[in-house]
């Protein structure tokens, strides 16, 4: 690192984000050897735990074997991204570094940024699966020491997520200095990528076991919830593992340095604008980092129930609130002492406001005592159909609020930053990601919690445990749900921000690539949307996120199909229902993971490619304008679907407390309650699936844009250097068009093939069963 811009005083504070990146790490470790050490149960919870572990682990592994050689093919791809540009930012050629390097670093970055990604879901779910016995065989002694064990398991999985999103960005900072953000690009796209595969591929799993579960347990027998008889029911625990932990914990990492590394880019245009080098618009994003860190090692370790009878849900947020007030003071100190500037901890500030802002309004959309869900309630006694009509109108009402509440924090950085530069002002909402996120330790334990409860839940269910230790592990599950609806309405959020930021960092690089090439710089990128080509690029952006769902769900549906014919097909087993015979529990835990894989690259392929398509046919500005569609598109789709699907699930829970009461059409087993969980049953794709995938997918996008926009430009400068006339121009990119079209058609193809053999082999291995 060259380290002739930086003071005495700003090396010490690089070694001290550091030391608190390691301390995360070294807090998990901590952590994990005192879970570790805590009473398995009876050996009949250890044997139901195992089979969940078995299940992940299985699916964990196939999956990574399914996306390797797509990242090898990246990685050359990021490596191409440096190598082939023609001319580096000034900043990055002061700071001593060639072409090369830039290229090697960023290749390498994207490594370690995809390893830091898969470390934490599979870590952080490797955990979730061993405390979720250790959480079951406490709620048989005390309430509160079923809530440390299950959330200090959690907090495993949200210091993973802040320790090495923290360590991976200052150990690059340190090694390329004021270039770092050149390099950061590999770091994030690395996370992003997977954090994609991890939210899709866990989606389709858990919600292909759910669904099937649900409709055939439910509907049709009328069992309980985690009924062992159920053939569908370890796929079901194995999901919520593989969905809401991994998946969750890889979403809000890839955000995490996101907005790290569009703000670092905004920072370098702000600090090389004055006279003299400031050094300080790079570093503040990483202090701040480590402020949060610290605030979530300090209160999460602190949460604990005050006195018997105290909600779970209440100590929880005790300490999400403690973490919000050290890491606001901290803002404000680090802001006034080393920046000299309010401006910077206002901004800041406003991104915890607008996730305080953003629980507030998941909680009234989806809680089971609010307006919206009681009105789905009495809607179930019109049937399956006014049941999801109030959910839809559910669903598509939050969004609107959601949108004008991340539009308030934007504008909160334009009234702070006023009579500022646009790279200013969009730094400030870059800062609003930073502080939205600076909780992410407390919110991915809070995330984690959820599925750890629900197993722990499932486990008592299957073991018959005393109803002591059910009542208890039933309102942890319940406060579970809680905490992971308001997770994922954090997540969300933070990706539109995190994507807005990119878009600032787009232009950003744009201009300082036109700088670059000596071309003609204006003074702001601005995109023309009277442009036909502009207005085509809107157009599609908008329209991808309505294709990706698309695929998504139908990926839930056709995997559910299959579980449900597995699942009748055992029920059909003599003795089965009486419990004399036990079902065959891998035969769906292998029909999900096979399914969750067959669809990753197909969603990879879309997120990368259709940049790339509409960058180098449309040019730069269309580029622009397809990014913003996306945002908007994604950011409506995501909101709608995730409170849609929470408020069908809670709507069905408030009818499952009901006193079951057939002549009153009350409680479990009653038409209104079917009606909930058919309702339940097509909003879980919704909110597990599509919606929280949407979160990866606009980022991806987003960074790719901003990976190959120099080419863009560079391809754009030597077509007009060459004076070619505009239908040679055309012509040439016809011919990619057709390139890629017949690549994507190719794989499109094998796909459908690879998919009719599954069906063909799932049908014939059906069959003796059937004869017999």
């Amino acid at each position: 690192m060259n380290w002739s811009h930086i003071s005495i005083g700003e090396a010490v504070g690089v070694w001290s984000v550091l030391g608190v990146a390691v301390a995360g790490l070294l807090y998990a470790v901590f952590l994990t050897r005192q879970i570790l050490r805590e009473d398995q149960g009876t050996a009949a919870m250890q044997d139901i735990s195992n089979r969940i572990r078995q299940g992940a682990v299985a699916y964990l592994n196939r999956q990574l074997r399914a996306i390797v050689l797509f990242i090898a093919l990246l990685t050359l791809a990021l490596f191409a991204s440096a190598a082939l540009v023609k001319e580096l930012p000034k900043y990055v050629t002061d700071a001593g570094f060639d072409g090369l390097s830039i290229a090697l670093g960023r290749a390498g970055a994207f490594l370690m940024g995809s390893l830091f990604s898969l470390a934490v879901g599979q870590i952080g779910m490797r955990m979730a699966v061993l405390g979720n016995v250790r959480v079951a065989a406490a709620a048989r002694r005390s309430f509160g020491e079923a809530l440390r064990i299950g959330y200090r398991t959690g907090t495993i999985t949200g210091m993973l997520t802040d320790g090495l999103g923290l360590l991976g960005g200052t150990i690059i900072f340190m090694m390329y200095g004021q270039a770092a953000p050149e390099v950061l690009l590999g770091f994030g796209f690395g996370g992003t990528l997977i954090a994609l595969f991890m939210r899709v591929g866990g989606g389709i799993y858990t919600k292909a076991a759910d669904v099937g579960a649900d409709l055939v347990g439910k509907v049709e027998k009328d069992l309980p919830e985690d009924d062992p008889r159920n053939a569908a029911v370890i796929a079901d625990l194995v999901g919520d593992n593989v969905g809401d932990c991994a998946g969750m914990a890889a979403d809000v990492f890839e955000s995490y340095e996101v907005t790290i590394v569009s703000a670092m880019i905004l920072g370098i245009s702000i600090a090389t604008a004055g006279p003299t080098f400031q050094f300080q618009w790079i570093l503040f994003p990483l202090l701040v980092r480590a402020i949060g860190v610290f605030s979530s090692i300090v209160s999460t370790y602190s949460v604990r129930i005050s006195h018997e009878g105290e909600s779970a849900f209440k100590a929880i947020d005790r300490g999400f609130r403690l973490a919000a007030l050290i890491s606001t003071v901290g803002f404000w100190v680090l802001a006034l002492v080393y920046m000299n500037d309010w401006r910077v901890a206002a901004a800041t500030t406003a991104g915890i406001v607008l996730a305080v802002l953003t629980n507030m309004l998941t909680e009234y959309y989806t809680g089971t005592d609010k307006a919206p869900v009681q009105e789905i309630t009495r809607s179930t006694s019109g049937g399956p159909a006014t049941t999801i009509l109030s959910g839809l109108f559910v669903g598509m009402e939050s969004s609107v609020w959601a949108i004008l509440a991340v539009a308030g924090a934007i504008f909160a950085s334009v009234v702070i930053f006023n009579g500022e530069s646009v790279t200013m002002i969009l730094y400030g909402v870059a800062l609003c990601g930073i502080g939205q996120l600076t909780l992410t330790g407390n919110n991915i334990s809070m995330d984690a919690f959820g599925p750890i409860a629900d197993n722990a839940n499932g486990i008592g269910e299957m073991c018959h445990l005393e109803p002591k230790a059910r009542q208890i592990m039933a309102d942890l599950d319940a406060v579970g749900n809680t905490t992971k609806a308001v997770t994922k309405g954090i997540a969300i959020a933070s990706a539109v921000i995190a994507a807005v930021s990119l878009f600032g960092a787009f232009g950003d690089t744009v201009l300082e690539t036109m700088r670059s090439l000596h071309m003609p710089t204006p003074e702001s990128f601005a995109i023309n949307i009277s442009m036909p080509q502009v207005f085509i690029g809107v157009l599609i952006g908008g329209a991808v996120p309505f294709l990706f769902s698309s695929m998504t769900i139908r990926a839930v549906g056709r995997s559910a199909n299959l579980i449900v014919d597995e699942v009748r097909r055992q029920f059909r087993i003599p003795g089965l229902m009486e419990g004399k015979v036990a079902p065959d529990y891998s035969n769906a835990v292998e029909i999900c993971t096979r399914a969750a894989q067959r669809e990753l690259l197909g969603v990879g392929a879309l997120a990368v490619l259709s940049p790339v398509i509409v960058g180098f046919v449309l040019q730069t500005e269309a580029l622009g304008g397809f990014l913003a569609g996306v945002i908007l598109s994604g950011q409506l789709m995501a909101v709608f679907m995730a409170n849609a699907g929470g408020a069908w699930d809670n709507a069905k829970k408030v009818i499952e407390d009901e006193p079951r009461d057939h002549v009153a059409n009350t409680g479990k087993g009653s038409e209104r309650h079917k009606a909930s969980v058919v309702g339940d049953t097509v909003g879980d794709p919704l909110k597990d699936t599509s919606g929280p995938a949407l979160n990866p997918l606009i980022k991806v996008i987003n960074m790719v844009s901003v990976l190959i926009v120099p080419l863009v430009v560079q391809f754009s400068q030597t077509l007009k250097s060459f004076q070619m006339p505009t239908v040679s121009a055309w012509h040439w990119t016809t011919l990619v068009v057709v390139a890629l079209a017949v690549a994507v058609g190719l794989f499109i193809y094998t796909r459908i093939v690879a998919a009719n053999r599954q069906r063909v082999t799932v049908i014939a291995d059906d069959q003796p069963a059937r004869r017999k």
